[in-house]
């Protein structure tokens, strides 16, 4: 590895066989030092999630050529601990994770492990961005949104974020030269309605399937919802304080005692 060229540490949710973190390892390998460190299998949807109950492997695999490449029986946040602590043994310059294969807009960002890794590295201080691609099919054409993956890597490089940043992109899966541009957004209020599907095992033991729909509550211009519907990249930036600072004088207000 390079020394003047900067560290960029690259995970994913998806696993790490998953096209997607190919399509971002390709997207920032001319950017600085790449080093891959990726759940061995899928861990979507894991939210912020770190194994306390039971060992970690770590295991270093050949995938990407003249790329350290890591493995882990991790969750996302596992990751950037990992990396950080036995593999690089240092901070790295940036954070990248994904490119997500599906959407991880408005309330998505909660159960997100693409977004978890993110703000897990925003936690321990170093600039960090999750990649989402608003397609779920494996076989999704990457070109356009690894393009908008290095544009936006390259800029965070440049000029960091302010601390306790990360950024969540989202990226319309049309092709590079449809999309409008970049919409800096907040992120939408919206929610899943879900309900569950009651079946029965062939032992007659009931189990439950969720299910659900999307619920956009938020019809703002202003929204990570609207950019995406209207062929923007929505760029959202995410803290990890999630004090609700506008209720601490409503709480105040309630002169609480023990």
């Amino acid at each position: 590895m390079s020394n003047d060229k900067p560290t960029i540490l690259v995970t994913n949710d998806d696993g790490i066989t998953s096209p997607g973190i190919a399509a971002l390892v390709h997207a920032v390998r001319t950017l600085g030092n790449v080093v891959v460190v990726a759940p061995d299998s899928p861990q979507s949807a894991m939210g912020h999630a770190i194994t306390v109950a039971k060992p970690l492997r770590l295991d270093e695999i050949k995938l990407f050529k003249d790329i350290p490449c890591y493995q882990t029986s991790g969750t996302p946040a596992d990751c950037i601990k990992l990396a950080v602590a036995k593999v690089l043994h240092k901070k790295p310059d940036l954070v990248v994770s994904g490119i997500n294969h599906g959407s991880n807009s408005s309330i998505s960002v909660i159960y997100s492990g693409t977004m978890s890794a993110a703000v897990e590295a925003s936690i321990e201080g170093i600039p960090s961005i999750g990649f989402s691609l608003i397609e779920y099919s494996h076989q999704a054409d990457m070109e356009a949104s690894g393009k908008v993956a290095r544009q936006i890597s390259k800029m965070v490089l440049e000029n960091g974020l302010p601390q306790g940043t990360s950024l969540n992109v989202n990226i319309p899966y049309v092709k590079f030269d449809e999309m409008k541009g970049i919409r800096i957004c907040r992120q939408a209020h919206a929610k899943y309605e879900e309900e569950f599907d009651e079946r029965k095992d062939p032992h007659g033991r009931k189990y439950y399937w969720m299910v659900g729909n999307f619920l956009n509550l938020d019809h703002g211009d202003d929204t990570d919802e609207w950019a995406l519907a209207h062929n923007f990249i929505s760029v959202v930036p995410v803290q990890y304080d999630m004090t609700a600072h506008h209720a601490i004088s409503i709480l105040n207000s309630w002169n609480l005692n023990v």
